[in-house]
């Protein structure tokens, strides 16, 4: 029998897991939450793959002895993408993780060139083609990496103003690219930029935008089904692997968390 008071682990390398984390609790409004953002290794976008392949699964197994989570969120493209197969061959529970939503961008994309929008380390995957080649073969993909557009949402969590020409400006590349001028339809594909969702919309109004959050929270819900809950929302937990980067509670009230602590 599953104990009500299990939580949901949400692993990030910032506040990027932020995205699917909100979508789930309007799903799952008592769910026990713990959300760990490993900032002592962030950026996970600029690192090789062999470090990330290392460093998630290790952090995940201290989580998981520690938390004994019913089910762990891998929120993070870059880490689902290099270090899933590894997390999965270690720890014995069930994984979310998350993928550029290259699918429904098709289905919306009317000139069908659709941008590709996430980390250095999450556009270079190969996976990226195998899902324009499943779902998109008739698209034209731009890809761009941009480490800015995280550090800006980490910005705007922190409760920096964020200035919608710096987003234009981090995102541009893409639209500048052979091609970007027919983009209609761009791929959110780090979960930091749905966060970020309102000035992209402000800097590039013509483009539609699509990201997993809405999926990844009903996988969760799929998941979970018929297991019990809190009879109230328990506040959320929020563990930060270095104290440098930990944005106030008062930016976190939507997502329900009530205490943020180091790991």
């Amino acid at each position: 029998m599953m104990d009500p008071s299990a939580p949901i682990l949400f692993f990030d390398s910032g506040v990027g897991g932020l995205s699917v984390l909100g979508p789930t609790l309007k799903l799952l409004p008592n769910a026990p939450i713990v959300y760990a953002a490993d900032s002592a290794g962030y950026p996970y976008g600029t690192k090789s793959d062999a470090e990330l392949a290392s460093r998630v699964p290790a952090l995940l197994g201290r989580l998981v002895e520690r938390f004994n989570p019913r089910l762990a969120v891998i929120a993070c493209n870059t880490a689902s993408t290099i270090a899933l197969a590894h997390a999965r061959s270690a720890l014995d529970l069930p994984f979310v993780v998350t993928a550029p939503a290259i699918n429904p961008a098709a289905e919306l994309s009317k000139s069908r060139v659709i941008g590709v929008l996430g980390t250095e380390a999450t556009v270079r995957q190969p996976y990226v083609d195998d899902l324009a080649a499943r779902f998109a073969s008739d698209c034209t993909i731009i890809r761009h990496g941009s480490p800015e557009l995280v550090e800006l949402a980490e910005a705007k969590l922190g409760g920096e103003e964020v200035e919608i020409e710096a987003v234009r400006a981090a995102a541009r590349p893409m639209f500048d690219a052979a091609g970007g001028d027919r983009i209609d339809t761009v791929v959110l594909a780090c979960t930091h930029f749905p966060l970020l969702e309102e000035e992209l919309r402000a800097a590039f109004p013509r483009v539609s935008y699509v990201h997993g959050g809405d999926g990844i929270a009903r996988r969760i819900a799929y998941l979970t089904r018929g297991q019990p809950w809190p009879v109230s929302p328990p506040q959320g937990l929020m563990l930060f692997t270095s104290a440098t980067r930990m944005p106030s509670l008062a930016a976190l009230a939507d997502f329900g968390i009530g205490e943020i602590k180091t790991l």
